[in-house]
């Protein structure tokens, strides 16, 4: 299983990124899909999930309103568009895959989590 995550870089504070994770060697449509990041120093968070099927979604406090997570099952990957970014959004962003059954709650623990993706570099400057 390979989850690879693209898009991250530099951006100013105000932009937008899309950051993709594009699945392989899995059944995607039997997976939740989720986006967490870790800045330095601080702890990884849960940023956004969405559900098997894209029919539900969770967003973390701090992006509500800014990011949107979506999925392609056809393509295998999952999207994270990032707007009106600011620095505390400067941080390691990492996909992740859950299996789990289509009425399953979204989970926002990392270990709830089987495959984790490299992580991708997001870095906003003032």
């Amino acid at each position: 299983v390979q989850l690879q995550a693209s898009g991250g870089g530099l951006v100013q504070a105000g932009g937008s990124l899309r950051l993709s994770c594009a699945a392989s060697g899995l059944t995607f449509s039997r997976y939740a899909m989720a986006w967490f990041r870790q800045a330095p120093g601080k702890e990884r968070e849960c940023v956004s999930v969405i559900s098997r099927s894209g029919g539900n979604t969770y967003y973390g406090d701090s992006v509500k309103g800014r990011f949107t997570i979506s999925r392609d099952n056809a393509k295998k990957t999952v999207y994270l568009q990032m707007n009106s970014l600011n620095v505390e959004d400067t941080a390691v962003y990492y996909c992740a895959a859950e299996h789990t059954i289509l009425t399953a709650p979204i989970a926002t623990q990392q270990t709830s989590y089987d495959y984790w993706g490299q992580g991708t570099q997001v870095t906003v400057s003032s």
